[in-house]
């Protein structure tokens, strides 16, 4: 596996539910996050799972400030995570695929280093780390896991439940399985068949990948955790069917 023809295109897909306080300040970061044009050019396309705010109307305006970008909006009926990925995955049109919550939990800065592995042809799918990597430290992590308590603190143990399930099952050595930051060459991630419609995207596609004996490289990236309150979706009956998830496809 040889390095890629470069520039590649970047597809972005940020699947988008109950967002509006968000989705406009994230879309700019993401316009903004850094890389370099002679090797990237961003394809974003946002996917508005049924929204019953003004998600749609943000991301309309904000599409309609910035005609100059290949920003693509596709409105679906409500049906989950994992179904508005599986639409963004149809109509991408990148080189390389990488999914972006609409929130502002993940940086879209880490894109040029999460990106590098599969523009050099060291890897095909590539997954950013929340967790400390050798000779990394992520100070956010700390900074907000203190700063949320025991609360947040359920979160972290259970993505530390379901990465340890899915190395025992798998073989794998990933340090944070249910990272939102996963990368995929297109063609790799267009040839899985999905059948998620939720969360459980994330152990989905990492025990598919992992069961055709592709390896999975992590990267570093920073992390700045919100809460229930300010607007997390994801509950502890996640993890329950993302375990559930795992042994399915193990079986």
């Amino acid at each position: 596996m040889g390095p890629m023809n470069i520039p590649a295109r970047l597809s972005i897909l940020i699947p988008a539910y109950n967002e509006q306080t968000t989705i406009a300040q994230l879309l700019q970061k993401v316009l903004d996050s850094r890389v370099d044009p002679a090797k990237i050019v961003k394809e974003i396309i946002i996917i508005n799972d049924g929204s019953k705010d003004k998600t749609q109307q943000e991301a309309e305006r904000f599409i309609k400030a910035h005609l100059k970008s290949k920003i693509m909006l596709i409105n679906k009926p409500n049906g989950g995570k994992g179904s508005a990925i599986r639409e963004g995955i149809k109509r991408a049109t990148g080189d390389i695929i990488i999914i972006q919550d609409a929130d502002l939990e993940y940086d879209p800065e880490d894109y040029a280093g999460l990106v590098e592995p599969i523009l050099r042809g060291l890897a095909m799918v590539v997954y950013g780390s929340r967790y400390y990597l050798p000779g990394q430290r992520h100070e956010a992590w700390s900074m907000h896991t203190n700063k949320h308590g025991l609360k947040y603190l359920s979160f972290a143990v259970g993505g530390r439940l379901i990465t340890w399930a899915t190395n025992i099952l798998y073989g794998t050595h990933l340090t944070d399985e249910p990272t939102c930051y996963k990368v995929f060459r297109a063609d790799v991630l267009k040839s899985i068949p999905l059948q998620c419609t939720g969360f459980e995207f994330c152990p989905e596609v990492t025990a598919k990948v992992a069961k055709r004996g592709i390896r999975i490289v992590e990267m570093p990236i920073a992390f700045y955790p919100r809460t229930v309150e300010e607007g997390k979706k994801i509950k502890w009956t996640d993890g329950i069917e993302g375990i559930w998830t795992l042994l399915k496809y193990w079986f």
